[in-house]
């Protein structure tokens, strides 16, 4: 007998016995019934809060104002007003 022709009677016969004791298993649960199963029990609802943002770094945000100006995006009005309200005056 082949090399191959023994792997794929070899699979064959590990499968068929997969096959049976799947279906043993079933078998037994079915005999069994459904009313040793635990009740299904709706989760109770837990109201989730909104997840809080860090509180942003001054400093960071000027940081990024600043990268903004630099590359045209704000003009020299937009970033005088935007680092004022950062810094909170």
């Amino acid at each position: 007998m082949g090399f191959r022709r023994r792997t794929r009677r070899r699979a064959l016969i590990a499968g068929a016995a997969v096959a049976h004791h799947h279906d043993r298993k079933m078998q037994e649960q079915y005999e069994q019934g459904y009313d040793d199963a635990p009740a299904y029990q709706e989760p109770a609802y837990q109201e989730q809060a909104a997840p809080v943002p860090p509180p942003e770094d001054p400093a960071d945000q000027i940081e990024h104002l600043a990268q903004l100006h630099a590359s045209g995006a704000l003009t020299d009005e937009e970033f005088a007003a935007a680092k004022a309200k950062a810094l909170g005056m």
